[in-house]
């Protein structure tokens, strides 16, 4: 039997043969990619890879040589398609990103529209990155507001995407897909609640707190502390303290922020109520155009994937490649497809990055309704 030592030198001589017809492997593909930037061809033949996987498994003894094979020649087509797709890009070739890079926004006598009432939190996150004198005002809901910026009502719009505690807000997420609005712009402002009533109100006066759900859950811990009191959900932390003025009943309280509590002449009750004291939202910056900032530092892309297994292990693999780091993963259901997700990623990068362009060519190709959301 031979040694370890003995084996361990067949394998490198063995390795020695792989590595040289690898790169003969590339040398060929890239003959390949010369000919395809030349003829127009797609990089991305998925039948001749499925042909050429049963070709390989079948050429091999053992059931786990099968799958093995097959993963390699997997890794191996991944290899030479994004080999190919760095041609194209250097050719020219780089698919429809029609983003015009700009110096500044032209917020100068911009209408910037913002979701709820004043006092909200995301006019305070409106304030903060158009300034104290921008020109705001509100509308009901999230939907209101993309509605705004797309018929041309609002120039911009400030929306929560996510809470460091509750997460993402799913619904922005899924109104991005539905219009078509792109991201320009990102601010992150601390959410400190306070529990605001009517003045002269008393803790034990209160029967009902209103607020919008994710904030009765940031500060779920101080309003069980009184379980007696029924928690109600409303649009929007500064819409539970109007309805608490407009109502001027003491038995009512709402979860908002001081702000929100000072606009609507509310006296604080209990202040900093949440859970979690370092609690933030992070809110975008939309318009209805296609531009980007020239010094952006983070995409958001948003796709479908092909049902194959290892599918969202190629369209990663992208980001790899090319150097690319990933900041945040999340899915999000197809609406009309029961069990399939939609991926939305945000990452490091500029529209106008080499590594980023060969990155989006490939993820255009390999995925299936790709959208950028912004450059910002």
């Amino acid at each position: 039997m031979p040694t370890l030592e003995e084996l361990r030198i067949r394998l490198d001589d063995v390795d020695e043969q792989m590595v040289r017809l690898f790169e003969e492997r590339m040398s060929i593909c890239e003959e390949v990619g010369e000919y395809k930037v030349k003829n127009g061809r797609k990089v991305l033949d998925r039948q001749r890879e499925r042909d050429k996987l049963q070709e390989v498994a079948g050429k091999v003894s053992t059931d786990f040589n099968k799958k093995a094979v097959q993963e390699l020649y997997d890794q191996l087509m991944s290899m030479s398609r994004k080999l190919q797709y760095q041609q194209l890009v250097k050719a020219g070739a780089l698919g429809r990103l029609p983003f015009i890079g700009v110096s500044s926004l032209d917020d100068k006598n911009a209408r910037i529209v913002f979701p709820g009432t004043e006092g909200a939190y995301s006019q305070a996150a409106t304030k903060n990155y158009f300034g104290e004198d921008c020109n705001n005002f509100y509308v009901r809901t999230f939907r209101d507001a993309m509605e705004a910026i797309e018929e041309g009502a609002a120039d911009f719009a400030v929306l929560p995407i996510e809470n460091s505690t509750a997460g993402s807000v799913d619904e922005m997420y899924d109104l991005l897909v539905e219009f078509e609005n792109y991201i320009v712009g990102e601010t992150i402002i601390p959410i400190v609640n306070t529990l605001a009533g009517l003045p002269g109100t008393e803790l034990s006066d209160i029967q009902r707190v209103y607020s919008k759900g994710v904030a009765l859950m940031q500060a779920s811990r101080f309003l069980d502390e009184h379980g007696d009191w029924q928690q109600i959900s409303v649009a929007n932390t500064a819409i539970a303290a109007k309805k608490v003025l407009d109502e001027q009943d003491k038995t009512q309280a709402a979860v908002c922020s001081a702000y929100a509590a000072k606009v609507h002449g509310l006296a604080v009750l209990a202040d900093n109520i949440n859970d979690d004291q370092g609690n933030s939202t992070r809110f975008i910056v939309a318009t209805n155009q296609k531009i980007f900032l020239k010094d952006a530092k983070k995409i958001s892309i948003c796709f479908e994937l092909p049902h194959e297994s290892g599918s969202l292990y190629h369209l990663l693999s992208h980001f790899i490649y090319n150097d690319l780091n990933m900041t945040r993963i999340e899915s999000r259901p197809v609406e009309g497809k029961n069990w399939e997700y939609r991926f939305f990623i945000d990452f490091e990068g500029n529209l106008a990055d080499p590594a980023v362009k060969n990155a989006i060519r490939g993820l255009r190709e390999e995925s299936i309704n790709l959208k950028i959301l912004g450059n910002y």
